[in-house]
């Protein structure tokens, strides 16, 4: 199986202004190898993600987290890309409730101290992760929906731009 490489990058914008949304889309190519050896909590710079008018030219991001190819969650405190097994309480990759089923229904319970030993990747990115979330830290000039086309830019904004 001989087929390009490739992340699906999930790009969250945390500002309350824009609601909070997240846009998906794939990263490929010279960009794939410049996020190989990332850690969580890395910046990067957002000339990486996206091509063409897709590209995120001025943003700042920050790496969050990510899951590979089954859906194993990275964690921010195990090293390495590796997977390892950890025994955890409730955080990431654990929810920490016990379902039980009662007459036809199932019912979640937490309780203190509830421990699972579960399998997770470590915070370095390989070849493989799959999906990688990134937050933004610096905002460039274009808002995102303007980028990924899901708002029209603004009338003022065009108007400048044709007198330059």
């Amino acid at each position: 199986m001989a087929g390009e490489q490739s992340f699906k990058a999930v790009v969250n914008d945390t500002n309350p202004k824009y609601g909070g949304r997240a846009f998906s889309m794939e990263i490929t190519g010279s960009n794939y190898n410049h996020f190989l050896g990332k850690k969580i909590g890395d910046s990067v710079d957002g000339m990486f993600v996206g091509e063409g008018d897709q590209s995120l030219t001025g943003y700042k991001l920050e790496i969050t987290g990510g899951s590979d190819l089954t859906g194993r969650p990275m964690r921010p405190d195990l090293d390495g890309s590796g997977v390892k097994s950890v025994l955890i309480t409730a955080g990431i990759g654990y929810k920490g409730d016990k379902k039980v089923n009662k007459k036809g229904k199932t019912y979640r319970y937490k309780y203190d101290g509830l421990r699972k030993r579960r399998n997770l990747r470590g915070n370095v990115i390989s070849q493989e992760t799959r999906q990688i979330n990134l937050k933004i830290v610096v905002a460039g000039k274009r808002p995102l929906g303007v980028i990924f086309g899901v708002e029209e830019e603004a009338p003022d904004n065009q108007s400048s731009a044709e007198e330059e």
